[in-house]
């Protein structure tokens, strides 16, 4: 052999051992292995073990599957000869569910998965706005918050109500200790008895005999000649007259016109005492009675008695409407419907009452008048010979 076919076999062995040597390298690079392990875990910490954790890469395809160990090792699992590349872990038990994706380059991976701490892949799809069948849907709460948000609102729909309920019997309780406190908040009749006593109330009927009062201690019937003075402590306040203001400064008041002196009969002063024993007393017979009509007015209607010895002339009952807890009244005036009388003025009215007649009267209360909490009456008349 020369020299120049020693030279050619050398550089072919050369090229063969290269060969082989690149051919081992990529052959080691392509068998390259790594393993997956891991714990499986509850929320308090502890491993969990029979529990099936799987392995799959990126298209969802089963690499490998296993179950927790029971005893030494509790809740471990291991994946062995894994191939680089991007995977999921997912554990599956009682507890709940879990999920975690590693990345497997050139060294093993170490995995913990918490059951119960994190949303199932059904959930995490919807959380990013896919249906659990597919990418299609629309945005959407997981389920597991669905039912805290309405446990929540359940629970502050259920406190609101409470707090209502609550307010209600303060309100209640604040009116009930005013009413105590002050019983003229509620009742504007001021009965004063012979004894020293004094009763509020409300009279609710009365004759020649009794009056029956509603109070605070329930219905008391009180004997009439026992009764010194009834005083009305909520007096019927006129409306004011309107003035535009472009005339404010000039103007006054018409003058009131003036009611004619009463005449007697005999001119003797005696007389005139004992006509005065045997005035006009316009008492009420019954209770009011009070109904609605279809036009939510409400009217108010009654009877009242001339017990007196005298006529009584203009015969009207003055209603005051208690309309809220502030004092706040409104005043209505009804005439009674008696019998006719001409004085020698040439006026005639419709509302007199001879002694021991009766006369009825009613009052029409507007809707636009608005709610009011309770009323209170007083009889007025004039006498005229």
């Amino acid at each position: 052999m020369n020299r120049t076919a020693k030279s050619i076999f050398v550089l072919l062995a050369f090229c063969l051992l290269a060969g082989d040597n690149l051919s081992a390298q990529l052959l080691g690079r392509r068998g390259e292995a790594f393993d997956v392990s891991g714990k499986v875990l509850d929320l308090e910490g502890e491993g969990v073990a029979d529990v099936e954790v799987v392995l799959r890469d990126p298209d969802g395809k089963e690499v490998g599957s296993e179950t927790t160990k029971k005893r030494i090792g509790k809740g471990n699992f291991e994946f062995s000869k894994i191939s680089p590349g991007t995977y999921t872990v997912s554990a599956r038990g009682d507890a709940g569910e879990a999920s975690q994706e590693v990345v497997v380059e050139d060294d093993d991976v170490e995995v913990e998965l918490t059951l119960g701490a994190e949303p199932a892949e059904e959930n995490q799809r919807v959380a990013k706005g896919e249906t659990a069948a597919g990418a299609e849907g629309t945005p959407g709460r997981m389920p597991q918050e669905e039912y805290v948000m309405t446990e929540i609102s359940f629970e502050m729909k259920k406190m609101a109500a409470e707090l209502d309920h609550l307010a209600g019997q303060v309100r209640d309780l604040q009116a009930r200790s005013e009413m105590w406190i002050n019983p003229l908040s509620i009742y504007q009749k001021e009965i004063i008895l012979d004894n020293g006593s004094t009763v509020f109330g409300k009279v609710v009927y009365q004759d020649e005999d009794v009056l029956k009062v509603e109070s605070l201690v329930g219905y008391l019937v009180i004997d009439r000649s026992t009764v010194v003075r009834i005083v009305e402590n909520v007096m019927a306040q006129e409306e004011p007259e309107y003035v535009p203001e472009q005339i404010r400064e000039s103007y006054s008041p018409p003058p009131m016109p003036k009611l004619a002196q009463p005449r007697y009969v005999s001119a003797d002063p005696s007389d005139r005492s004992s006509s005065r024993d045997r005035a006009a007393n316009i008492v009420l017979v019954g209770n009011i009675a009070e109904k609605t009509d279809r036009s939510n007015n409400k009217t108010l209607a009654g009877q009242v008695k001339n017990v007196g010895g005298n006529r009584a002339d203009f015969v009207k009952v003055n209603f005051v409407l208690r309309k809220n807890w502030s004092g706040e009244t409104r005043t209505l005036t009804t005439f009674v419907s008696g019998s006719y009388h001409t004085f020698d003025s040439g006026i005639t009215t419709d509302s007199s009452l001879l002694p021991g007649a009766s006369g009825n009267f009613e009052l029409i209360i507007p809707a636009d008048v608005g709610a009011f909490l309770g009323y209170s009456y007083t009889i007025d008349w004039e006498e005229y010979e």
